[in-house]
């Protein structure tokens, strides 16, 4: 397994990660995890360090370097030829690289020498980060990349039919659909907490909520717009760069910082409306954590959204860019408790039977179709 991004930092790379490891353990496979660490010194010095192990197998964690202007996203540092003598120690079956992009790019290049197969999950826009952190001149050198690094692949995971479109566009070969699980057991309507929410919403007010990361490909300064609505209150549950700024824009909203576990769930479900404005999400997983805990959904429509809220139905999706639109829909589900409870009921419908074991049973064919590719070319 090989993560691009992987704990201490918790995003939807490493959620998906852990659930895999979860799987595997129960279905009696093995693995081991390759991933950055939190140092350049390694392991043994961070301040905050990457697990040992996870699920009883070994992480191995490679020094790393903090990304500029966003510290908790960490590059692993090493050649191919390091990660190739780890790869020949470790022996695997298949490689699995999650997101690839600087650490998975050379796990995939170490692992063709040795005529291993690779599965390579597209998780991760990082070309639309472009535009959103001020390098605009660079999205088609990253576009070139993206294509590059999953054209070597044996086989390539989308999550979307967005993403899946995309990825065509591009010219990458080998795609298959993976979609992601969601954990019915800690998001469910019965975590939806009376006490919570007359802490939050003492007035009986309306708690609009998302749950993501605080940064600029996340867009969370569009939800400005709904900061004056009557007798709401914004949640805005997340970490990162962006959290003072955002604090300052949004001085009435209720900042709960980063929150996982049962605690998250418990969070979710006593939301009344969900909202996600960023444009740049190849799934959302938070979208299906929301909808699990039968809480309608107002999202951008482009990307990994667009699969899952049946607009009018589970949720309402929005052009983007158009942030009117977004307001009217919040209001529309707000102030019509019918029409919210209506959505609430038909958005958790949609989601049961997407458990996390029967994705991961779809990904282990997925492993067993890309070694018999690799075995055919032997």
């Amino acid at each position: 397994m090989i993560a691009e991004s992987f704990l201490p930092h918790m995003n939807g790379v490493t959620n998906s990660v852990l659930q895999l490891l979860k799987h595997l353990r129960r279905e009696g496979h093995q693995a081991v995890i390759v991933a950055p660490a939190t140092s350049w010194a390694g392991p043994a010095w961070a301040a905050e360090r990457a697990p040992a192990s996870v699920e009883g197998f070994e992480v191995h964690a490679l020094p790393a370097l903090p990304l500029s202007g966003y510290a908790n996203v960490r590059v692993a540092a090493g050649t191919v030829s390091r990660v190739r003598r780890l790869l020949e120690r470790i022996s695997p079956d298949v490689v699995h690289v999650a997101s690839p992009f600087v650490l998975g790019w050379r796990a995939i290049q170490a692992a063709n020498q040795l005529g291993l197969p690779t599965v390579s999950v597209y998780q991760t826009e990082i070309p639309a980060y472009a535009q959103r952190y001020g390098a605009p001149w660079l999205e088609q050198l990253l576009w070139n990349h993206v294509r590059t690094m999953h054209s070597a692949s044996t086989v390539n995971l989308t999550p979307s039919s967005y993403s899946m479109n995309q990825l065509v566009e591009a010219g990458v070969p080998r795609l298959k659909m993976w979609r992601r699980g969601v954990d019915t057991e800690r998001f469910t309507p019965a975590r939806r907490s009376g006490e919570l929410r007359r802490r939050l919403a003492p007035n009986g007010e309306r708690l609009i909520g998302f749950v993501g990361r605080l940064a600029a490909e996340k867009q969370v300064e569009d939800l400005a717009v709904l900061a004056d609505l009557p007798d709401t209150r914004l949640v805005i549950v997340g970490s990162g760069p962006l959290k003072a700024q955002l604090q300052e824009l949004l001085p009435d909203a209720h900042f709960a910082g980063f929150l996982g576990g049962d605690e998250l769930g418990e969070m979710v479900a006593s939301l009344d409306i969900f909202v996600h404005p960023g444009e740049s999400e190849t799934f959302c997983q938070t979208i299906q954590e929301a909808m699990a805990c039968a809480v309608p959904v107002v999202a951008v429509g482009r990307g990994g959204p667009l699969d899952l809220v049946d607009n009018s139905r589970t949720g309402w999706l929005y052009a983007p860019g158009l942030l009117g639109d977004l307001r009217g829909h919040v209001t529309d589900l707000a102030y019509d408790d019918a029409k919210r409870q209506a959505f609430a009921s038909a958005a958790w419908a949609s989601v049961q039977g997407r458990t996390w074991p029967a994705l991961c049973d779809e990904l282990l064919g997925h492993y067993r179709s890309a070694i018999a590719a690799a075995d055919a070319r032997v």
